[in-house]
């Protein structure tokens, strides 16, 4: 029937596993017992779906690539049952890697929209929004949080529990142990650069609100004043969404946020 699962004769496919209407799988990919898979995905030639995972519908996932494998953490649990849940229309590319959960009942989840490209890498009880793009061996640690829009350009790297705001940005090759909040570009090590005016002006998020931004990132990082006397001014009366967006993402960091790099503060506007 039209809308029977196509497997090809060479791929392992659990018996117990579920998969929806339409969806492709091919050669030597494996699908192992407790996996659900929705409707119109593609699992290419020698992925490996394992673990408790669940992929919503319109997923493709590319050759090689592992999801739902245990934890790279030496305190896990074998016993230990964990989730990977992915939401609809991902693109995961070639030798990505998306791992479940470390602790009983926790899950490493991946929202919809987003672009992994080839060995990028999610870690365990990670938190990544929809329309994320993590570039080609882009590295997420475990308990990593990335919001909505962010960009994890080649090469980067995100220490454990670090956290990236809305439509954030990590240059290439930039290693973060510290919080970037939402609308900046992080760059080298612990620095922020500037706006993402680029990824703003995409989403759609206008001159007056870019250019609040701008005044609120002068305060926060060329002001020379102490942080929490910036916030209680920038979380005023008439503050933007955006920029009270940005306080409440400060106010709750706990591993601090990044310092400015030092040289042009933005790019653009």
């Amino acid at each position: 029937m039209m809308d029977e699962p196509q497997i090809h004769p060479a791929a392992f496919v659990h018996a117990g596993a579920r998969l929806g209407a339409r969806t492709r799988v091919g050669p030597g990919a494996i699908i192992d017992e407790h996996v659900v898979i929705g409707a119109d995905c593609e699992i290419r030639a020698h992925a490996v779906i394992t673990g408790h995972t669940t992929l919503g519908d319109g997923n493709q996932v590319g050759y090689g690539a592992v999801i739902g494998a245990e934890p790279q953490d030496l305190a896990f649990d074998p016993k230990a049952v964990s989730r990977v849940v992915i939401g609809d229309r991902n693109v995961i590319r070639e030798h990505a890697t998306i791992h479940r959960g470390t602790k009983d009942g926790t899950e490493t989840r991946l929202g919809s929209g987003c672009f992994l490209m080839a060995e990028a890498h999610v870690g365990h009880n990670c938190r990544i929004g929809d329309r994320v793009i993590l570039a080609s061996n882009g590295l997420c640690a475990g308990y990593v949080d990335v919001g909505d829009g962010a960009f994890v350009s080649g090469n980067a790297v995100i220490h454990q529990f670090c956290r990236m705001g809305r439509l954030a940005m990590l240059r290439g090759g930039g290693r973060i142990s510290k919080d970037i909040p939402p609308f900046m570009i992080g760059d080298a090590t612990n620095r922020v650069r500037g706006l993402n005016v680029v990824g703003l002006r995409r989403a759609g998020i206008g001159a007056a609100a870019r250019a609040a931004l701008k005044r609120a990132f002068h305060a926060l990082f060329l002001s020379g004043r102490p942080m929490p006397e910036v916030l209680k001014e920038l979380d005023g009366d008439g503050a933007t969404a955006e920029v009270r967006e940005v306080v409440a993402f400060i106010r709750a960091s706990k591993r601090g946020i990044v310092a400015y790099r030092g040289g042009g503060e933005d790019d653009g506007d």
